[in-house]
């Protein structure tokens, strides 16, 4: 039970995660992540210096709200004349105006936005907006029709003339030494000229490119760049942005944007003052002709009856009928104004406003009606006539209309009951005064005649003047509140975002690339794999030799791979501490496949046993695939095939020496037979293995991998130590079921584990190495090249 607790313990512990590991497999390579730091920093700052920035340029504007906002001080002093004031403005609205075609469309062509002018540079061209040395001119029909981009090649030859080429598609036009200044035709563009500007000079670049583009996708381009948007959803200001490569173009376009929207907006406005001062004008001219008729009629009776001053006994009652002749009139220039806006609202167009109807419903409804109106024909030019906003203006327009239309009719038969009435009256004054002389009643009805109509007529003159202050004083839409502005640092590329991501990408990439291969990984790389997938006792690990020598102990040897085999030295005895006799300790070295360098621990750990003074034997017993006489350098020769199949030869007939281990016998495998595991299986084994333990301390056996051949397990019980030899970086981890399985079910006594061909660099995979710092003798040079150096 202690024993499956310490088991349970030790699995518990190889779970858990050990940070400093983990660590270590990243920082082990930071040369890595140095190499990935570098190259991404060196890739940011190319692009940061050969990219193109960009720059953004605001505007904020106020759009104007009568309603919320006022009339401003300016326009104060007309407040009482009811000409200013009244007007809302949806901001939705005024956005898409904003960015609507047409104020766009304006724009292009006010500021030649479809037309641009280029210099080449060594790795990037550049753009001349507003510095360009020459202005080219293009037929209007033209730049309406073009569909795709045209490169113009401007080369000067000198001062005063030029080489032309177009370029588009497969078509080619060429026209040699043109003057500036003269204009020619080609079968693309038409009409062209091309002057200098004020900014040619003899410095002026050899070649200009010329890229003129369509119409319609400079629009789109410009649309899709511009933002619009309020300050927050209570306020009437927006802020305009426009990113460009250009800062003065981004500025201009701001700036023009407004200018045309402000035009619009006042072309919109002075529609209805227009439409009411001809309305006026017209009703002038009538009303003018008929006092002029009067005022004849006045002249004429008085010419003709001598009558200069009218002042009798008619006073008393024409005292008494000023009161309802001033009702009379007031009621005729009311239906008059009616029967006029009534013909006017049957038009379908603007209806003049403030013309003083007594009813202010009707005004109000003519000012509803106009605003609607303008606001469907404004929002027209962004949108088609389906659009669910102008569908929804039109209904309101034609129900106003037709509440208006009953209201004229309305007030229409009023106003002739009241000047009926009021007719009736002045006939019943007339009476009291039949006794009055004719002559004078005569002219009492041609001067009031003349009084009514003077009195329209001078009110048509007041409203006249007042429509012409509304013209003169049609107010913006928008207030600049910020003109257009563009920083001089660039919103792209942001240098310091570009720099720290190429940073983070430099150490992010090597990180994945080592996630990446250690997760598909499977190779055996430190004690720590060994420890996670098998209980088998670790005796050591043997680092990677850097030199050439494959026998790397000797007396003066201070390498890594020389001291790792003098602690495998060390930790042997201990294992082999347990077996009962003295002399003639056998020591078996085994692996799970070929190539993973028995051989070599088998002569190098036989060579270290030599140097402490023991003796020691090497036996060669891999009779499969013979290694130690090739690992030796030396030719075939007889071994222990030769010994178990011939009993004329000894044991002592085989040893022999190498001039690198002097104090070493080795015995050879022989020649390869046709059946191994059945040499194996003869007392001859057994005979040899008695004979050496009594001649030898230690005997070393290197013997064939487990897992491909049967024969090392059937000479196992004459072990007494098993050395089983692992590959770092060969081995893979799912074979480590081979040794796992052999030590749980006993089947290789004493076994142990010995991790061969390490990385130094990385030691046990606990960041310890064998770097001692021995500086003599027999010392591993490194003579991998730099770059396998890097990315080892």
């Amino acid at each position: 039970m202690d024993n499956q607790k310490i088991y349970s313990q030790q699995i518990e512990d190889n779970d858990a995660i050990n940070i400093r590991a983990e660590l270590e497999k990243y920082i082990i390579h930071w040369k890595w992540f140095l190499m990935g730091v570098i190259i991404a920093l060196v890739g940011a700052f190319l692009y940061l210096r050969y990219s193109t920035p960009k720059y953004t340029a605001s505007t904020t504007i106020l759009i104007k709200d009568d309603k919320k906002s006022g009339i401003s001080a300016e326009l104060e002093a007309f407040k009482d004349l009811g000409i200013i004031g009244g007007s809302s403005n949806n901001i939705d609205n005024e956005i898409e105006i904003l960015k609507s075609r047409k104020i766009t469309n304006d724009v292009i062509r006010n500021l030649n936005l479809n037309i641009q002018y280029i210099t080449e540079g060594r790795l990037k061209n550049s753009e001349l907006y507003r510095i360009s040395p020459i202005k080219i001119t293009v037929t209007d029909s033209i730049l309406e029709n073009l569909e795709e981009a045209i490169q113009l090649t401007v080369t000067k030859i000198n001062n005063n003339s030029f080489n032309f080429t177009i370029e588009q598609e497969e078509l080619l036009i060429e026209k040699n030494n043109l003057n500036f200044g003269e204009s020619f035709q080609t079968e693309v563009t038409g009409a062209i000229i091309i002057n200098k500007t004020s900014f040619f000079n003899d410095e002026t670049d050899n070649i200009i490119f010329i890229n003129i583009l369509p119409i319609n996708n400079t629009i789109d381009n410009c649309i899709k760049t511009l933002s619009v948007s309020p300050i927050n959803k209570n306020s009437s200001v927006l802020k305009l942005s426009y990113t460009s490569a250009v800062k003065e173009e981004a500025e201009d376009i701001l700036n023009e944007i407004v200018a045309q929207y402000n035009k619009d907006a006042i072309e919109d406005k002075n529609q209805v003052s227009e439409k009411t001062n001809d309305f006026i004008k017209d009703r002038l001219e009538n009303i003018g002709k008929e006092l002029a008729r009067v005022d004849d009629k006045v002249k004429s009776f008085k010419n003709r009856n001598n009558i200069t001053d009218i002042q009798s006994e008619a006073k008393l009652f024409l005292e008494t009928s000023a009161l309802n002749r001033q009702k009379l009139i007031d009621a005729n220039t009311q239906l008059s104004l009616v029967k006029s806006l009534n013909k006017e609202l049957s038009q379908n167009g603007l209806l003049p406003s403030n013309l003083g109807l007594e009813d202010p419903n009707i005004a109000k409804s003519i000012a509803e009606y106009n605003g609607l109106l303008l606001r469907k024909n404004r929002l027209l030019k962004s949108a088609g006539e389906k659009n669910t906003v102008v569908i929804e203006l039109q209904e309101n327009i034609n129900n106003i209309k037709y509440a208006l239309k009953n209201s004229l009719n309305n007030q229409q038969k009023s106003l002739e009951i009241t000047v009926n009435t009021l007719q009736r009256e002045a006939g019943r004054f007339n009476n009291q005064i039949s006794s009055i002389p004719t002559k004078e009643r005569e002219f009492l009805d041609i001067a009031r005649q003349q009084e009514i109509i003077a009195g329209l007529y001078s009110y048509l003159l007041k409203k006249k003047e007042e429509t012409a202050i509304s013209l003169a004083v049609t107010v913006p839409n928008a207030k600049i509140i910020d003109k257009a502005y563009a920083s001089d640092i660039p919103v792209s590329p942001k240098k310091k975002i570009i720099l720290l991501a190429s940073l983070l990408l430099g150490l992010i990439i090597p990180f994945i690339i080592i996630y990446i291969r250690d997760l598909l990984d499977t190779k055996v790389h430190t004690k720590r794999d060994i420890e996670e997938a098998t209980n088998i006792p670790f005796l050591g690990d043997v680092p990677h030799s850097e030199i050439k020598e494959k026998i790397v102990v000797n007396t003066d040897a201070r390498s890594s791979t020389a001291e790792a085999f003098r602690l495998l030295r060390t930790n042997l005895d201990f294992m082999l501490s347990s077996v009962n006799h003295e002399k003639g300790k056998t020591i078996f070295i085994t692996s799970t496949t070929s190539g993973e360098g028995k051989s070599f621990i088998s002569i190098n750990l036989a060579a270290t046993l030599a140097l402490s003074g023991k003796k020691v034997i090497l036996i060669g017993m891999d009779l499969r695939a013979p290694k130690v006489t090739e690992y030796l350098g030396i030719p075939d020769r007889k071994g222990i095939t030769n010994f178990i199949t011939n009993d004329n030869i000894t044991l002592n007939d085989l040893k022999f020496r190498v001039p690198e281990l002097k104090d070493l016998d080795i015995i050879a495998s022989g020649a390869i037979p046709p059946n191994p595991a059945e040499l194996m299986m003869t007392s001859k084994v057994n005979d040899m293995f008695n004979e050496l333990r009594e001649e030898y301390d230690y005997i070393m056996v290197d013997t064939a991998p487990v897992n491909l051949v049967t024969d090392t397990l059937l000479i196992s019980k004459y072990s007494d130590v098993f050395l089983y030899v692992t590959r770092a970086n060969y081995l893979d981890k799912r074979m480590l079921i081979v040794p796992q399985t052999l030590y749980k079910d006993n089947k290789l006594p004493n076994m142990s584990i010995v991790l061969n061909d390490t990385d130094m660099a990385r030691g046990y995979g606990y960041g310890y190495g064998y770097g001692y710092g021995y500086g003599y003798g027999n010392v591993a040079t490194d003579n991998t090249p730099w770059y396998k150096k890097i990315f080892k």
